[in-house]
């Protein structure tokens, strides 16, 4: 299906044109990455621009590397590239199971994970690792840099907190210095080509310490702390998982929609909880330090 719409269109094979364009430009343009999301937009009539900035030509923002204790995840990575990268496997393997989930292996191929959270849609699949693992949101303008903790990133569905002016280059992730472990949970119609009706990421750190986030049930990803201090301090019992689990009603508020009632996604996010918690955990007491 064309795109019934003119627009002017721009590929810059340097960052630093990409963000002088976007400069000039304002809230008249938009940027191109994977445009999985962007090109139903615009088939659609919303929020079409005046001039497409086209960044895959940008091969600097293609990186997956670590820095020190930091893992770096640039723009242009997409869910396959993180489902290949052994430094996701061995690092974030909560990031590396939830990008084996986003849609279809042709989905996958073209969207990237900073897309994902750039479209913020509220359904979107790498929030909640990004959530538990305390990720941070580089950004690049003509004015310079700035960096957004990812639980300030979202401010509603479809908005973050980005200016018109700035691009998006990566996402660093802080490796913990002691052992941990994670799990992803996604409740979807058939696997490996629907959109996620609720999600849950925990992980467990060293000192019997743990995160929780929750996706696909709010209008933005959500951690909870109350449910991580009731873990924390009480331990983990078929008490405490009962009381987290009654907590869940005062943390979320899914919406009932043609793919799930929301009495069915409070059910399921309660259940995806004890198991991503009991994966967490098991995971957890595996020989492997970094990894799991």
């Amino acid at each position: 299906m064309a795109i019934p719409h003119e627009f002017a269109y721009e590929k810059p094979e340097t960052l630093k044109l990409a963000l002088q364009l976007l400069s000039d430009h304002g809230k008249n343009a938009r940027l191109l990455a994977g445009g999985t999301d962007l090109a139903n937009q615009m088939k659609q009539g919303f929020r079409v621009p005046q001039i497409l900035i086209d960044i895959k030509g940008i091969h600097e923002l293609e990186e997956i590397r670590m820095a020190g204790d930091q893992l770096y995840i640039g723009a242009l990575a997409t869910f396959t590239d993180l489902r290949n990268s052994r430094l996701i496997m061995e690092k974030v393997n909560i990031l590396h199971e939830a990008a084996g989930m986003v849609a279809s292996n042709g989905v996958r191929n073209r969207a990237t994970m900073v897309g994902n959270i750039c479209s913020a849609v509220a359904c979107m699949d790498s929030a909640t690792p990004l959530l538990v693992h305390e990720s941070v949101v580089h950004t690049l303008s003509v004015n310079g840099e700035k960096k957004y903790r990812i639980q300030d990133w979202f401010v509603d569905n479809r908005k973050t907190a980005i200016s018109e002016d700035e691009i998006v280059t990566h996402v660093s992730i802080p490796i913990p210095e002691k052992k941990y472990a994670g799990a992803y949970q996604k409740m979807m119609r058939y696997s490996g080509e629907d959109l996620s009706q609720a999600n849950v990421s925990v992980l467990a750190l060293s000192e019997k310490q743990f995160r929780v986030a929750f996706g696909s049930v709010g209008p933005i990803p959500k951690r909870s702390l109350k449910i991580e201090k009731l873990l924390n301090t009480e331990g983990v019992s078929t008490e405490t998982i009962d009381k987290a689990k009654k907590m869940i009603e005062t943390v979320i508020a899914p919406i009932t929609d043609v793919r799930a009632t929301k009495e069915y996604r409070m059910h399921m996010t309660k259940v995806m909880f004890e198991r991503a918690l009991l994966a967490a955990m098991e995971r957890f007491k595996q020989p492997r330090i970094i990894s799991y």
